[in-house]
């Protein structure tokens, strides 16, 4: 009999125990907070302008493949490369542009310590919440993957070696990583608004106690590739993470530079009481001080990024004003992406002409200096051993759009001219065709008037199509560009 009363009396506690988490649940649950603001600062509603934003990108993608592309390809400007860290800054020297970064969308890359909330504020932007497709999180390491998340037509996961393979996409050049690293790297793609727009990069949390070698590819150069093509650079912190080790010091290192790009983020600040987070503040800018040299630091974002409603008796104004502030900066950057791809691109053919006229400079002091009874190799290594005797980079300097700070440094052309030699390349007097032109007026036409051009119509917000001028001849009757006048 008291066997049966207390096996009773241990259900009647199991249902009572069940009932109240259950209870818990529910009110948890009812904490959510209200998501409506991330739509109306993202102005995710409205329809932007596909037709216009289309014909911008054809016009791009034409004046790159007719202008920029012929000299890019003539002078082998791919194969050049940079020993220290990149001389422009945002884009690594030798890189070329390709149609997948002409049509991308705006990349924004999540950097910091693990588990910091840089996976949870993902699926609080895009509401993942709860669904079987939001980012693993916890309070340990989780995530050891680099994680483009993008948009698609359904859902699905796409492994690293399909995103490298597919040359429609931005990330092809990922393939010199290694396959140790296509391993690490996944692509999630899902119908959503925000990622019509955007593409998010989740990164694996920085370890300081772990080498880079046991991760079994180079981390820091897969964190500068992606560094280099973002267009936004979140960097987390939470309370207890405040310390600055080798790993975090380096990633620092490569983000010079890119200063305008740096957002500081100190999430999950509604654990502390306001004077306990007024001493992290000041603690967090602490210690980044010395990484930071620059006079106007990066702007710091104080709130909670996750979907669930503030700690009570926390500042819960200030970091719901602090959260909009966050967005608006993001939506800044979708509504400039026309014009982003615009200046890059332009900036891009100013390497590229800067890199056609250093080639042909040392294609003409190689052959003015040849003599009949002279040695090939002697005299060529003359001039790459001491550009400036010859004043070869100080004759570019009195070209036009040419600044002495976006030259190369001079060992990039010793090791380029090392593996392609210097009689494979034409002088660029040569480097013209009775149907296509001469490739410096074609890069020096798109410099200075066919992407100004461009970019006067966007922010005027005419149609990007073919003005009047280049239709007719502004006013003058239509002449046939086959018949030599």
């Amino acid at each position: 009999m008291k066997g049966t009363v207390s096996i009773c009396c241990f259900i009647s506690l199991l249902l009572l125990q069940a009932t109240a988490e259950q209870e818990e649940e529910e009110d948890f649950i009812s904490t959510l907070r209200d998501r409506s603001h991330i739509d109306e600062t993202l102005r995710l509603a409205t329809d932007e302008k596909a037709a216009d934003y289309a014909a911008a990108i054809q016009k791009l993608r034409k004046i790159y493949h007719t202008s920029i592309k012929p000299m890019e390809q003539a002078y082998k400007y791919n194969e050049l490369r940079q020993h220290e860290i990149s001389a422009y800054p945002g884009r690594t020297l030798g890189d070329s542009a390709t149609d997948g970064e002409i049509t991308s969308k705006p990349m924004v890359l999540f950097l910091g310590p693990w588990s910091v909330g840089k996976s949870s504020m993902i699926n609080y932007l895009l509401g993942l919440n709860d669904s079987p497709y939001q980012l693993y999180t916890g309070a340990e390491p989780t995530t050891s993957e680099f994680t483009v998340i993008m948009h698609g037509e359904k859902i699905r996961s796409v492994e690293g070696i399909v995103m490298a393979a597919d040359s429609s996409r931005s990330f092809s050049p990922l393939e010199k990583f290694g396959q140790n690293f296509l391993e690490k790297l996944i692509g999630i793609e899902m119908p959503h608004k925000l990622l019509e727009r955007v593409t998010f990069v989740d990164t694996p949390g920085i370890i300081e106690n772990r080498k880079q070698q046991e991760r079994g590819y180079p981390f820091n150069d897969v964190c500068q590739w992606f560094i280099d093509r973002a267009d936004l650079i979140f960097v987390v912190f939470d309370p207890t993470k405040l310390d600055v080790g080798l790993e975090l010091e380096m990633l620092f290192r490569q983000l010079k530079g890119r200063e305008s790009q740096i957002r500081i983020i100190l999430n999950k600040a509604d654990n502390l009481a306001t004077q306990d987070l007024m001493r992290v503040y000041g603690a967090l800018f602490w210690s980044l001080a010395p990484l930071i040299n620059v006079t106007e630091p990066p702007r710091v974002y104080v709130s909670s990024f996750w979907p669930y409603d503030y700690a009570p008796d926390t500042s819960r104004e200030l970091f719901k004003r602090e959260e909009i502030s966050l967005l608006e900066d993001l939506n800044q950057v979708i509504e400039n992406r026309m014009e982003n791809k615009i200046a890059f691109i332009r900036q891009h053919g100013i390497r590229v002409r800067i890199h056609g006229l250093l080639v042909d400079r040392y294609v003409q002091t190689f052959k003015e200096k040849m003599s009949f009874f002279s040695d090939p190799e002697l005299v060529f290594k003359e001039i790459v051993d001491d550009p400036d005797k010859f004043y070869i980079f100080k004759s570019i300097l009195a070209k036009t759009n040419v600044s002495k700070f976006d030259l190369p440094n001079r060992d990039a052309y010793r090791d380029f001219f090392g593996i392609n030699p210097i009689a494979n390349f034409k002088p660029l007097s040569t480097q013209c065709s009775y149907m296509g032109g001469c490739l410096l007026d074609k890069i020096e036409k798109a410099i200075t008037t066919e992407l100004p051009a461009l970019l006067s119509s966007i922010n005027s917000g005419k149609q990007p199509g073919l003005s009047s001028c280049e239709a007719t001849g502004c006013g003058e009757k239509p002449k046939n560009r086959y018949r030599k006048n």
